[in-house]
């Protein structure tokens, strides 16, 4: 499949796009500016993953150990704990799930402050994935916006955009197309921890709620799309892995970054699905 195909793609939704697919059994792959270092937003939820399953595959934290997370200090946000009102008591692999389903910011900074930043990193750098990088959590990147801007996301003003350090992937954190379905392929095999916590993180990413990106080029009952979106003014994103009744596995990366500034645009969310189901299609074949 030509690069000029998937320009054109992306350029009629109103956005730039990278993009890398991989057949996970056959390796057989597609890609679009694949290498391009990119923010990944909400997707540093899935290195987190990574970490916390093979911390508690070691016995150095208890998957099912609990902890409170309090109502004051808590992360913006419309989903799980961070849209909660009272003080919560919850396990780790709850807050993981909450993590990736929801994209919960709050759960994910609890993690990330138990697991570390390095240790994160270290894992990364044990799998060669020396592009991604987890310098912050999701507080930080809220912050540094508002830090940036004088004001808080959304931001309508180009002028804003042309601010942000979350958008910079040299002061934020990072990874590229190529590294993300790494990463997933990693997990889908058996190898990014062990069997029992790759099958438990294959059931979560499963979970994820949203179905407007990635899993709106696969509406089928009997296709499964796993995966994480992440998400920031201009940039949209997604990672995961497609599956077809025949046993074909596809991990797929899509990062998108629109010209327009406003939130709501559909044909920049769609396009992520699309351009999925042409690299798929071009691997199935």
């Amino acid at each position: 499949m030509s690069e000029p195909a998937f320009d054109v793609l992306f350029r009629t939704a109103g956005v730039t796009g990278w993009l890398y697919a991989a057949d996970i059994d056959t390796g057989q792959e597609v890609g679009h500016g694949a290498d391009e270092p990119l923010p990944t937003a909400s997707m540093f939820k899935v290195p987190l993953l990574v970490e916390l399953c093979r911390q508690a595959d070691t016995g150095g934290l208890d998957p099912m150990g609990r902890v409170t997370v309090p109502a004051a200090g808590r992360i913006a946000g419309p989903t799980g704990i961070s849209g909660m009102l009272d003080d919560v008591t919850i396990s780790l692999r709850d807050l993981a799930y909450l993590m990736i389903a929801v994209s919960d910011n709050t759960s994910a900074d609890t993690l990330l402050e138990l697991v570390g930043c390095d240790a994160v990193n270290c894992m990364l750098d044990s799998f060669g994935l020396a592009g991604t990088r987890v310098v912050q959590g999701a507080g930080e990147g809220n912050e540094s916006m508002r830090a940036d801007t004088g004001h808080a996301w959304p931001y309508l003003d180009p002028a804003d955009i042309a601010r942000l350090s979350v958008l910079d992937p040299a002061r934020t954190n990072r990874s590229t197309p190529r590294e993300m379905v790494r990463l997933f392929e990693l997990i889908w095999r058996d190898q990014a921890a062990s069997v029992e916590s790759c099958a438990w993180m294959r059931a979560v990413l499963n979970m994820q709620v949203w179905p407007h990106r990635l899993a709106s080029g696969f509406p089928y009952d009997d296709v499964a799309v796993s995966g994480k979106t992440g998400t920031y003014p201009t940039l949209r994103c997604e990672s995961g892995v497609v599956e077809y009744p025949d046993g074909g596995r596809y991990a797929v990366s899509v990062f998108t970054r629109s010209f327009s500034t406003a939130l709501i645009q559909p044909r920049a969310d769609a396009v992520i699905g699309t351009a999925a189901r042409m690299a798929v299609d071009h691997l199935r074949r």
